[in-house]
């Protein structure tokens, strides 16, 4: 009994080897045989193993390329290396591998993992298949060798990734269709603009013009299409035959074309009327910086009137009315001092109104005002007529300052010269293209200088505010009294912002006093908004040393004109940088100011042509200064001045 057990054990064991054995020499065929050991090292799994996996596993070649970037022109080249190298070697496995492996993804997909199990089983099955497949692949182009390894790449790589490169270029065809299918706006006057070039362009070649028939056919044309552009802007805007006129003429320019085949001549005369254009562009710039400069310059007929008005309802007043309150205010040290040098009545009127109603204790500042003789009386009814609430006013004039002469001061001298006559007034000047902006007749007037003499007029004070009278005051500025700086004598925001602030935009470096006392790149500042030491001021001369400079800069080497230039050379080393919500510029000539910049700001600076009291100043930016104007006020409405 113990013997035939043993055989049946012996049998049970046996027969499953007996049958593998006997299954797998059919399954194979002899090329198949040879290469077996190979096979299964170059798999790098056993069958077996393939059965506990669900999904299709990588191959070795599949490690060896990058899955990120599937339609790389790089990887292409690198997976039909791998495939002419693996082919080398076994084109026969390879070609089965790929029959094998599509079969198992779509069966996979079809019938689920069982079905996977199967496709795995009869892998070794295929042999005739394997063969004939071989045969095709070696007749087979290097293109089609490059397909089938990127369709290996695509079968290997994990299902996440192909998901995210799918998702990315559905992503790029999306946003390629978009760009695509967007249509510029106005087209149509676009390319109605375009055919007219092309036709001025025809109207001058030769050959064109040796045909009168067709020649005046096609100004005809022109004719009709500039009639019915007009002066439209927008598609919308054309008529409805405009589509009409545009093939007309597009139909005579293919007639042209045909006539005129020489396209060296059509070349030449674009260049001509390029050149032109470019001429005319540059002679309309020049002529919009005068007509600026112009504008700038003139007097608007109404603030021409108010003048007139005030000044003679000034000299029908008694003597004694012609007086302003507390002046003896006008010498306290411990107040809120400003100093403001205008002929503009209205401005002025707008920089002492915005700081009054914005100061916290108005009865604490004083206003002293200098003007020209012309605009005294004038300047004076003003305030007498419209008094600043509790604020101290005081208005003086140039005539009263005698001490400030020509004897005294270089810059007089230099503003009586015949030179500079000559320079503003003449008829035959030396430069007629010199840049407009130094032209501009401020640069004549002492007003323009004065700040420069702030401890010489007002000797018994400490400290100053100096305010442009294109200016809006904000907020409260008492604050400015309580900075210490620190030993400086003036206190202004710095403009270094952009590169055209610096030094070397406003001084002369080729000269060597400039460039041996002062850096090209040092931070600029403004005048419009500044507190000045005027005790330091004294201690350091600061005077002196504008008075030194200006007789270097006789011959106006060092510097053009204006204040600023030798500002910055007087206070050099002497100016305290004040926070930049202190003072914001560029409301006379930069629509794109901040807006919130602006509403932080203390101070509101319209430095520029586009003042807001004329007309062409920036629309946008003249509430904040018109909202200071009482509009209802008897001499405006005289004069007809409206916001």
């Amino acid at each position: 009994m113990v013997r035939p057990r043993r055989i049946l054990l012996a049998l049970t064991m046996l027969s499953p080897l007996a049958l593998y054995t006997s299954r797998l020499p059919a399954a194979l065929n002899p090329i198949q045989m040879r290469d077996f050991s190979g096979e299964i090292t170059n798999h790098g799994r056993g069958i077996k193993a393939d059965k506990l996996n669900a999904l299709p596993l990588e191959t070795v070649f599949s490690l060896k390329e990058p899955v990120g970037i599937v339609f790389s022109d790089e990887l292409g080249g690198l997976s039909k290396e791998s495939t002419e190298s693996e082919g080398q070697e076994s084109p026969s496995r390879k070609a089965g591998e790929h029959k094998s492996r599509v079969l198992s993804e779509v069966t996979a997909a079809a019938d689920g993992i069982e079905v996977l199990e199967q496709v795995t089983r009869r892998e070794a099955q295929d042999g005739g298949l394997v063969s004939t497949d071989s045969e095709e692949q070696e007749k087979t182009t290097g293109s089609q060798q490059q397909s089938s390894s990127e369709e290996i790449l695509l079968e290997t790589m994990p299902k996440q990734t192909s998901d995210k490169v799918v998702a990315e270029n559905s992503l790029t065809a999306r946003t390629d269709g978009k760009t695509k299918s967007f249509v510029l706006p106005d087209t149509l006057i676009r390319n109605i603009k375009d055919q007219l070039i092309k036709a001025k362009v025809y109207l001058g070649l030769g050959s064109i013009r040796a045909n009168s028939q067709y020649l005046k056919d096609l100004r005809q044309r022109i004719r009709e299409v500039q009639k019915v552009l007009g002066d439209a802007s927008k598609d919308t805007d054309l008529p409805k035959n405009a589509n009409e006129k545009v093939k007309a003429l597009e139909q005579m320019l293919i007639k042209g074309r045909q006539m005129q085949d020489d396209c060296s001549i059509v070349v030449k005369k674009l260049r001509a009327m390029l050149h032109s254009a470019e001429e005319q562009l540059h002679a309309h710039k020049k002529q919009t910086v005068l007509l600026t400069q112009l504008a700038a310059k003139t007097l608007p007929k109404g603030l021409h009137c108010l003048p007139l008005r005030l000044a003679n309802e000034y000299f029908s007043l008694d003597p004694d009315r012609q007086q302003f309150p507390n002046q003896n205010k006008l010498t306290n040290p411990k107040l809120y001092h400003y100093a403001l040098f205008s002929d503009n009545i209205l401005a002025t009127a707008v920089v002492v109104n915005s700081t009054v109603l914005n100061a916290k204790h108005p009865s604490d500042h004083v206003f002293h005002i200098v003007t020209d003789r012309l605009n005294y009386a004038p300047m004076r009814m003003w305030f007498l007529s419209n008094p600043p609430g509790k604020a101290t006013i005081e208005v003086q004039n140039t005539g009263e300052f005698t001490w400030l002469n020509d004897s005294y001061s270089p810059v007089l001298k230099q503003l009586g010269s015949q030179s500079m006559i000559d320079y503003y007034f003449g008829t035959n000047r030396a430069n007629p293209d010199s840049n407009l902006k130094y032209r501009n007749s401020k640069y004549l007037s002492i007003l323009n200088h004065l700040r420069f003499y702030l401890p010489e007029i007002y000797p018994k004070l400490d400290k100053m505010v100096f305010l442009d009278d294109d200016i809006v005051v904000k907020k409260d500025l008492t604050g400015l009294w309580s900075i210490n700086m620190k030993g400086k004598v003036n206190g202004a925001v710095e403009t270094c912002g952009e590169s055209f602030h610096r030094f070397d935009r406003y001084l002369n470096f080729s000269n060597p006093g400039i460039a041996k006392n002062f850096d090209p790149h040092a931070c600029g500042w403004a005048f419009g908004m500044n507190v000045f030491d005027l005790a330091e001021w004294k201690r350091q001369n600061i005077t002196q040393i504008y008075h030194s400079w200006q007789k270097l800069n006789q011959d106006r080497s060092l510097w053009k004109f204006g204040t600023l230039p030798p500002g910055l050379i007087t206070f050099w080393n002497k100016t305290f940088p004040l926070s930049r919500s202190w003072h914001v510029l560029g409301l006379g000539y930069n629509p794109h100011v901040n807006s919130r910049d602006i509403e932080r700001a203390a101070v509101i600076h319209y430095n520029g042509n586009m003042k807001p009291w004329l007309e062409i100043g920036l629309p946008k930016f003249r509430s904040y200064w018109s909202k200071y104007l009482d509009y209802d006020q008897p001499f405006l409405r005289e004069c007809n001045i409206n916001p």
